[in-house]
């Protein structure tokens, strides 16, 4: 009999689904590209800086040179702003590419991965592709329960993930929470706090986990340029970790991870504090304004940290994704999140929000 070539584990993935890109939705139904809003993959809609826009034309001329490896600058400023030194800093090509480094770092066939059922899809893809057992908690009002995920612990845990906020329900969980959570993790247990969604959180409660990075315990932050800085299409993220845990996961980073287009915008994006500021400002008044049209049509929906809904309907999301389309609204529906019947929608500008209501309206003859 023929061998699998594959590894078990891979061949057990459902692949990751993105958000339809404007262009095929455009190609497929005929709509112009300029009538069409994505509000499917959390990009920030003010688009990015100016400053990083003029960096990357400033140094196009350059992309026939190799990146810096060690994206010496990128780090400077990173670690200045965070209050750690460059050697607490993994850079990434994008912060899934992080997530990766850690599970080829860290993970083996026989250790225990811990995460909650409704959390970022990416867990659930490393797991896979390390070889290792999952072990899936169930949630408490879409909200990760980290005493459920203590008590999961074992001698084979290795690696715990928390996307806080968390993707797909935009809950959080509190400084009091992880608190608790950190006092019964085992000192050679990983944890990674995902916060891709970090600077959209206006919470005092919010936990300040780079707090256990300086105590020196086993615990890896990510978080990204996708999101507040808009710059999603260039692939950059890091992880804020302790030096010895960094220099390891260097050895398995690729060397040239992170492009110089992206090193050299993320360096301007960081210094734009007017475009995070608004970034911030239009979330915040899109969010309650989606929140008080849901209601007015009855919709449930989960309270938000980050700069997506979490929106529950009566029928399936892919069917309510389909209808929404014919409109030119793209949302994303969580069927692979086992959430058949919910859709997720990012919150954009007043007018694109407005249209995703009204197109809503529609679709579901409210």
């Amino acid at each position: 009999s023929k061998r699998k070539l594959a590894k078990d584990g891979v061949i057990s993935i459902s692949p990751y689904e993105p958000g339809k890109p404007i262009e095929e939705v455009s190609r497929e139904l005929g709509i112009p590209e300029a009538d069409i809003i994505k509000m499917a993959s959390n990009e920030n809609p003010l688009g990015a800086s100016p400053l990083g826009i003029q960096a990357i034309k400033d140094c196009a001329e350059n992309v026939f040179l190799y990146p810096d490896g060690d994206c010496y600058y990128l780090k400077r400023d990173l670690a200045e702003i965070l209050g750690v030194k460059p050697e607490n800093l993994l850079m990434g090509n994008g912060s899934n590419d992080v997530l990766q480094i850690i599970a080829d770092t860290f993970i083996k066939p026989e250790d225990e991965v811990i995460y909650s059922r409704h959390a970022f899809v990416v867990y659930t893809l490393v797991t896979k592709i390390a070889d290792a057992k999952a072990v899936v908690t169930e949630m408490k009002d879409y909200t990760h329960d980290l005493s459920a995920m203590a008590d999961a612990i074992t001698d084979m845990t290795k690696v715990i993930f928390i996307a806080n906020p968390n993707n797909p329900t935009g809950t959080m969980v509190t400084a009091e929470e992880v608190e608790k959570f950190m006092n019964r993790v085992p000192e050679d247990v990983i944890v990674v706090f995902d916060e891709a969604y970090y600077e959209y959180v206006t919470r005092d409660d919010y936990p300040q986990t780079l707090k256990y990075v300086h105590d020196g315990r086993n615990v890896i932050v990510c978080r990204t340029f996708s999101k507040i800085y808009g710059l999603a299409g260039l692939r950059v993220g890091y992880g804020i970790a302790k030096p010895d845990l960094v220099e390891v996961m260097n050895k398995v980073r690729q060397p040239f991870n992170v492009s110089m287009v992206a090193q050299v915008a993320a360096r301007a994006s960081l210094k734009d504090k007017d475009h995070v500021e608004r970034s911030i400002k239009v979330n915040a008044e899109g969010k309650q304004y989606l929140y008080n049209e849901l209601e007015k049509i009855g919709i449930n929906y989960v309270p938000s940290e980050a700069n997506f809904i979490l929106i529950h309907l009566d029928r399936p999301g892919p069917q309510v994704m389909k209808e929404l389309l014919k409109y030119g609204v793209i949302v994303r529906p969580l069927v692979g999140y086992e959430l058949p019947n919910s859709i997720r929608v990012t919150i954009g500008t007043r007018e694109q929000n407005e249209q995703f209501i009204t197109c809503l309206k529609t679709v579901l003859g409210k």
